[in-house]
Order: C-alpha cells, then sequence, then structure tokens
C-alpha cells in the first residue's frame, strides 16, 4: 500500500471504530486500534506512524527487533505489542523491546518471562492469551484451565496482567466466544479486552473488546515470502 492508502485505511478503520462504539453506546476512546505489521516492510509501519497510528502488533521477536528500534528515536510515543506465540528462550529480549505481551499462555511461558523480568528490570503489560474455541491447532490456554491460570499470572505478575485475548474459530460465528471470553475477563476483574481483527471488529466492539488488532485492512495482504 502507498503511504496515502494506508492513512486512507487507518480513518477508515477509525470510522469503523465510532461507528461500533456509537451503536455499543460506549465512548470511541474506550477502543485501541493495534495496527498489526507482521510481514509487513518497516517502511509500511513508518507510513502509519506519519499518518498518526501508534500501537502496533507483530508476531516475532526477531521481525520486531528488526524494525521497531529505529523507529522509537522519531517517535518515542510508539507501542509495540507482540500477538504471537512466544517461545520461552526468547522471553528475555521479548521483555527489553515490547511494551505488552498478548500471548501469555502457558506456565512455561511465565517462569521464562518472571527470569527475564528480572533479569532486564522490565516487564510489560501482559494479556493472557485463551484457547476459547479449545481448538488443537490454537495457541492459548484452555477453557478449562483458564481460571487457575490467570489466577496464577495475577499472583505472579503484581498488577502487570492487563486483560485477556483470544482469536475466535474461523469458521464459526465469533460473537459466543467473544462474550465467552468477556465473561470471562469480568470474573477476574480485569480492565482490558483483547479481541476482534480485521473482519469481526466491529462485533468484538459490541461484546466489549477494549483493543482491536487489525493488520489486512490497515496494510493490505501480507507480501509473499
Amino acid at each position: 500500500m502507498t503511504n496515502h492508502t494506508i492513512a486512507h485505511a487507518l480513518k477508515d478503520i477509525q470510522t469503523r471504530i465510532n461507528t461500533a462504539c456509537q451503536q455499543a453506546g460506549r465512548p470511541a476512546d474506550d477502543i485501541s486500534l493495534v495496527a498489526v505489521s507482521k510481514f509487513h516492510p518497516q517502511s509500511a509501519v513508518q507510513q502509519a506512524l506519519e499518518a498518526g497510528q501508534r500501537v502496533f502488533g507483530e508476531n516475532r521477536v526477531q521481525e520486531a527487533a528488526a524494525k521497531f528500534p529505529t523507529l522509537r528515536k522519531d517517535w518515542p510515543d510508539l507501542r509495540l505489542h507482540l500477538i504471537g506465540t512466544l517461545q520461552s528462550n526468547k522471553a528475555t529480549e521479548a521483555c527489553a523491546l515490547a511494551d505488552v505481551i498478548e500471548s501469555l499462555d502457558r506456565p512455561s511461558l511465565s517462569a521464562a518471562l518472571e527470569k527475564a523480568a528480572q533479569k532486564t528490570g522490565r516487564l510489560p503489560d501482559l494479556f493472557v492469551q485463551v484457547n476459547i474455541g479449545d481448538e488443537p491447532q490454537k495457541s492459548g490456554i484452555g477453557t478449562a484451565e483458564a481460571d487457575r491460570f490467570i489466577e496464577d499470572a495475577l499472583s505472579r505478575f503484581n498488577g502487570h496482567v492487563k486483560g485477556l485475548m483470544a482469536i475466535p474459530p474461523l469458521n464459526e460465528s465469533p460473537r459466543p466466544f467473544f462474550q465467552k471470553l468477556a465473561a470471562l475477563n469480568r470474573r477476574h476483574g480485569l480492565p482490558a479486552l483483547s479481541m476482534g481483527m480485521s473482519s469481526d471488529f466491529e462485533v468484538a466492539i459490541a461484546e466489549g473488546a477494549t483493543l482491536v488488532r487489525v493488520g489486512t485492512a490497515i496494510f493490505g495482504e501480507r507480501p509473499r515470502a
């Protein structure tokens, strides 16, 4: 996408967010747009920054490390969310690099992040990723284990756990899965809820999302390898 097109796409997404909030009876500033820039070049992120976007999502620590440290020099207020499965051996680098990790999904990663925070003196905000459809191919803590895992994370990380994140099953209506995640979030008194992507973020907003993760609708299709 060209600079004009990315800027136009961001404006269009914000208009859709505003409309969804109005329909849900929520203020538009309830919602944070996470622009998912994974697999797109640093130049595309820069174009989004020039258009006013400040919050970005990346799947891989290595890719994020190649893009964002230099961009922070010119845009120190940008915020980087890691939204993909995080390998435990990348925990130290993730703690040093990210502002938010949205994919806390297993006890071994909790242990790795705890050690990494002690080593780096820095712990990003955290979201627990829930496998809300209990799909065997997907990351996330299973729904049967979620309550216990969330309670452990809240105890272990002292206020750094801000909410839950999930990706609903692809070929089903997302609404009941969003409702289930929102109920789980409320049960634990968490303030933030990351759900909804390019195809379903309006539904997510209606069901209580505070962060929506939009990539394709902003940056276009992922570049082919």
